[in-house]
C-alpha cells in the first residue's frame, strides 16, 4: 500500500518549464531546488487558482475531486494511473504533484510516426494497457468521462499513464453481472477465450501488480449521470441526447480512440460544435480497406445504443475477448519491456531551467507579459506538447 501524500514545500520548488495551460490549471515541470538542487528527481505540477477567498468556482470543486481521486490511488496503486506525491493549498492555489512522464502524450507520440497513425500492432498494445487503466477506476466506481490522447501519457518505461479525472465521476452501481455471465449473454462469443503470452515477452523479476482478474464484476444498470462534459469529438451518443450516462461512456470514448490511433482523424469531427454532434447521433461509420478484428471491435465500441455496445454488460472482461486481442496475457502487460516506444535518454535528460523563478513568481508576471517563462509550441524534446489538464 502506497503512502499518503506529502505535504509540498511550496516555495522549495522551482520551474523548469511550462508544460501546458488548460482551463483547469497550469502544468509545470518542477524539482525541489533544496533538496534535488541538481534536477534529477523532476516531477509535474498542476496548480490552480482560486476565483476569490469566499467563493467556491468550479475550478475549485474539479482540482479536489481530482486530489482526492489521486489520493484513492495512492492508497490502490496501478502501473497505468497515476499517484500524487504532494499537495498544497492556500488562500489563492491549489497545487499537487505526480510523477513526470517524459514520453509526452499519445497525440504528439502519434503525429511523430511517419503517416501519422499507428500500427494495428502498437494500437492493440497501448488499447489493453488503457483499458485495463478504465477497468480499474470503474470498479472503484469511477467513470473517467474524458478518455482522449491528450490526456494519456507515456511514462519513462514506456508504459501509459492514464491522467486527468477532474471531470470524472464516482457512480454507485445497483446491479452487477460478472464476467462469466456476460460471456453467456454475448451472443457473438460464447466460449471463454484462452490468452497466450505475447511473442518474445520477456519476464522481469519486479514486484507485480495484482492481476487483472478475468472474472471481475463489471456494472450493469446502475446510476447514471446526467452531466454534460467531455471533448465534443469524443462525447458519447447518449450525452448528447441527454439520455443520462454511465460507464459505457468510457467504451465509446476507447472506440473513438481506436479509430483515431487507426486514421489519424476522429470519426465523427464536425465543422463546428453543432455538425460534430449531429454527426454522432446520425453520420454512419465508415472505414476505408477490407473488414478486420480492429474495424469490427471500433464497430461494436461505437455502438450508439449504450445497451448493446461491446462492454456494457461484461466490462473490460467482455472487451477482452474480442478476436482482436486474441494473443494477449493481460496479466503480463506490465512487464513488456520493450513497448512500441520508449523516451530516450535525451528525452528524459534534455530539460533545462528556464528560470529561477519561483511558481507564486510566474503567476505574479502573468499580469506584466511578455512572460519570462514562455508556453512553448514545441518543448525541448520537440514535442508538440499538449498536456492541457493532465
Amino acid at each position: 500500500m502506497a503512502s499518503s501524500p506529502e505535504y509540498l514545500h511550496f516555495q522549495n520548488l522551482r520551474p523548469i518549464k511550462l508544460l501546458g495551460n488548460g482551463a483547469m490549471g497550469t502544468v509545470f515541470l518542477v524539482h525541489d531546488h533544496l533538496t534535488d538542487p541538481s534536477a534529477h528527481s523532476k516531477f509535474a505540477l498542476k496548480v490552480v487558482q482560486k476565483r476569490s477567498l469566499h467563493e467556491k468556482s468550479d475550478a475549485d470543486r474539479r482540482a479536489r475531486w481530482e486530489v482526492s481521486v489521486l489520493e484513492r490511488l495512492n492508497q490502490k496503486p496501478h502501473p497505468f494511473l497515476p499517484s500524487v506525491i504532494g499537495s498544497f493549498e492556500s488562500d489563492e492555489i491549489m497545487a499537487w504533484a505526480i510523477p513526470f512522464c517524459p514520453g509526452g502524450d499519445l497525440n504528439v507520440l502519434r503525429h511523430k510516426q511517419n503517416d501519422g497513425v499507428f500500427s494495428p500492432s502498437v494500437i492493440r498494445f497501448y488499447l489493453a494497457e488503457i483499458m485495463c487503466a478504465l477497468e480499474y477506476l470503474h470498479t472503484m466506481g469511477i467513470v473517467c468521462r474524458d478518455l482522449k490522447p491528450e490526456n494519456i501519457l507515456i511514462q519513462n518505461s514506456g508504459h501509459v499513464t492514464l491522467t486527468d479525472f477532474d471531470l470524472s465521476r464516482a457512480l454507485t452501481p445497483k446491479s452487477l453481472i460478472t464476467s462469466s455471465e456476460s460471456e453467456i449473454n454475448n451472443n457473438n462469443n460464447n466460449n471463454h477465450r484462452k490468452f497466450t503470452p505475447f511473442a518474445k515477452l520477456k519476464k522481469l523479476n519486479t514486484s507485480r501488480v495484482s492481476p487483472m482478474i478475468r472474472r471481475t464484476a463489471s456494472f450493469y444498470s446502475g446510476e447514471r449521470s446526467n452531466s454534460f462534459v467531455g471533448t465534443d469529438e469524443y462525447v458519447a451518443p447518449e450525452v448528447v441526447r441527454g439520455d443520462g450516462h454511465e460507464f459505457a461512456v468510457d467504451w465509446w470514448a476507447l472506440g473513438i480512440l481506436s479509430y483515431e490511433m487507426l486514421y489519424g482523424t476522429t470519426p465523427f469531427r464536425g465543422k463546428n460544435r453543432k455538425d460534430t454532434f449531429n454527426r454522432i447521433l446520425t453520420m454512419p461509420l465508415k472505414f476505408t480497406g477490407k473488414p478486420t478484428p480492429l474495424t469490427d471491435l471500433i464497430t461494436k465500441l461505437l455502438d450508439r445504443d449504450p445497451t448493446r455496445r461491446l462492454g456494457y454488460g461484461g466490462g473490460a472482461c467482455e472487451i477482452k475477448q474480442h478476436p482482436f486481442f486474441t494473443g494477449l496475457q493481460w496479466d503480463l502487460l506490465t512487464e513488456v519491456v520493450r513497448p512500441p516506444f520508449i523516451p530516450s535518454r535525451e528525452d528524459v535528460e534534455s530539460t533545462s531551467k528556464v528560470s529561477c523563478l519561483t511558481v507564486t513568481e510566474y503567476f505574479e508576471n502573468l499580469r506584466q507579459p511578455p512572460l519570462v517563462l514562455e508556453s512553448p509550441s514545441r518543448d525541448d524534446c520537440g514535442y508538440n506538447v499538449s498536456f492541457t489538464e493532465f
